[in-house]
């Protein structure tokens, strides 16, 4: 009788491990038939110069906003309420937006306790012209660093010259014809934080292939105190 009762016994915990290993397998397919999903769900981030600009070559603010709503979308940032209104954006009067611009959001800029929190966003293979920090209107040189949150950045700064370790990164010819000055080059991934290494000092950035959202932290921002390599974006 005691036999007997250990043989049901075991031959109820074999029926036991087997339905809870069919319920786990069962479980992980799901999970990998949703994610399989997601991924062909998200369709390639691509944009072209020609849909930010009317027939007359003014740029379209409002399609560089769904162009980026699109991309926040397809890296699932948190899109809160407002948030498209305060997006400030810039072509650097240069007409080719795809390639060569920026689109932020300050959240706070102190400069009475000088500190400073913003999000940056850039599209795929976009461009943050070169440019330097300076003291002007009472607040200092700005010093900063950035996280990326989502995508790639690959961000220049002083340093030995290491371009030709990047060939992706191409440097758009309308941009200073093709120069910049600062050829360090960094690829920052998500997660990961890069900082200006010397006050002054010039810098840019270039997104990757799924574009890139940055956040950025610095002692303060002053706009007086932006000046840019290409002397036709100042």
């Amino acid at each position: 009788m005691k036999k007997q009762s250990l043989l049901i016994a075991l031959l109820i915990l074999i029926l036991f491990a087997s339905c809870a290993d069919k319920v786990e397998k069962k479980a992980n397919t799901e999970e990998n038939e949703t994610t399989e999903l997601k991924q062909v769900a998200k369709k390639e981030l691509k944009f072209t110069n020609e849909q930010f600009y009317d027939a007359d070559g003014k740029f379209l603010e409002e399609k560089a906003k769904d162009a980026l709503m699109e991309m926040l979308a397809y890296h699932d940032y948190p899109v809160f309420e407002g948030l498209r209104e305060r997006i400030w954006l810039t072509d650097y009067n240069k007409g080719k937006y795809a390639e060569l611009g920026l689109a932020s959001i300050m959240f706070v800029n102190n400069e009475v306790d000088k500190y400073m929190l913003m999000d940056i966003f850039l599209l795929p293979g976009q461009m943050l012209g070169e440019h330097m920090h300076f003291a002007a209107d009472g607040n200092p040189a700005k010093m900063e660093g950035w996280v990326v949150r989502h995508g790639k950045s690959y961000v220049a700064g002083v340093g030995l010259d290491n371009r030709a370790d990047f060939p992706q990164v191409v440097v758009p010819q309308f941009h200073w014809d093709g120069k910049v000055t600062a050829n360090h080059i960094i690829e920052a991934n998500e997660g990961d934080f890069a900082k200006l290494e010397e006050v002054e000092s010039a810098h840019w950035q270039m997104a990757g292939p799924e574009g890139v959202v940055i956040t950025e932290v610095g002692n303060v921002h002053t706009n007086a105190g932006v000046k840019r390599s290409d002397p036709a974006m100042n």
